[in-house]
């Protein structure tokens, strides 16, 4: 497969205003090679959306960026920095925040327990997403202060993740399968937050199997087969190539 190339201008002007910058990326789980050569940026007050189907790469990236998979070659930057083994929390500090597929809530405290323990400025001392902020933004969590984790639905659960990532403030946020297995009404008020997350100048990676709802929110959208960047651009050039869609994303 040809791997998607970039034009070098292109590529110029999103390194000099990339949050996160990704330049040649090999990962492998084991002997299998998932990620191939990737190149990918964020820039500053953009929202992305990573697509493809099951088994593409798309979380291997994510997770490959937030230093829970160590990349075998290539280098992940946040901010200039390069962060190749570097711990988690050190990719955490420099503003990203991460909601995984599995959510990771902590079950056996509550709302408001899961919500505080995250509270902390950003890292230009910005405090804008307050406790009081995040729960007029997920009036339903609000109703649950007082459950602990475990008692919440899914849909509540997840909420309540991107609740937990916005109270840290971060320069980044990366939503992992966003409305996978959510009611449709649950699902809807998710991308609401999603668009309100956009408004607020916060840049965002959303990995989700439903495009229509991705591509009305970003800026631009890059897709991954077989662990390599075969599409990428805004939503406009996206949906004036179906042949695309229905090549590498079944649609």
């Amino acid at each position: 497969m040809k791997a998607f190339k970039r034009p070098i201008w292109v590529r110029m002007n999103e390194m000099s205003n990339a949050l996160i910058q990704v330049q040649g990326l090999n990962s492998f789980y084991g002997a299998s090679h998932i990620l191939r050569n990737i190149d990918f940026n964020v820039n500053r007050g953009e929202t992305i959306g990573l697509m493809g189907r099951n088994g593409m790469g798309k979380s291997t990236l994510l997770k490959s960026i937030m230093g829970i998979v160590t990349p075998q070659s290539g280098d992940v930057y946040i901010k200039g920095q390069r962060m190749n083994d570097r711990a988690i929390f050190e990719v955490a500090q420099l503003g990203i925040a991460y909601v995984p597929e599995g959510r990771g809530i902590f079950g056996n405290l509550s709302v408001v327990e899961n919500l505080k323990m995250a509270a902390r400025p950003g890292t230009q001392g910005q405090n804008d997403w307050t406790y009081e902020r995040v729960l007029e933004t997920f009036p339903r969590l609000k109703e649950r202060l007082g459950h602990g984790g475990q008692q919440l639905s899914g849909g509540e659960q997840q909420m309540l993740t991107i609740g937990r990532a916005l109270m840290t403030n971060p320069d980044v946020l990366i939503l992992d399968e966003a409305t996978e297995g959510l009611a449709p009404l649950i699902a809807r008020e998710i991308w609401r937050i999603c668009s309100v997350i956009k408004e607020s100048g916060i840049s965002s990676i959303i990995v989700d199997k439903n495009w229509k709802h991705v591509t009305k929110i970003t800026d631009r959208n890059v897709i991954l087969v077989k662990g390599e960047v075969v599409f990428e651009g805004n939503s406009e050039l996206l949906q004036s190539q179906p042949e695309i869609m229905a090549q590498h994303l079944g649609v």
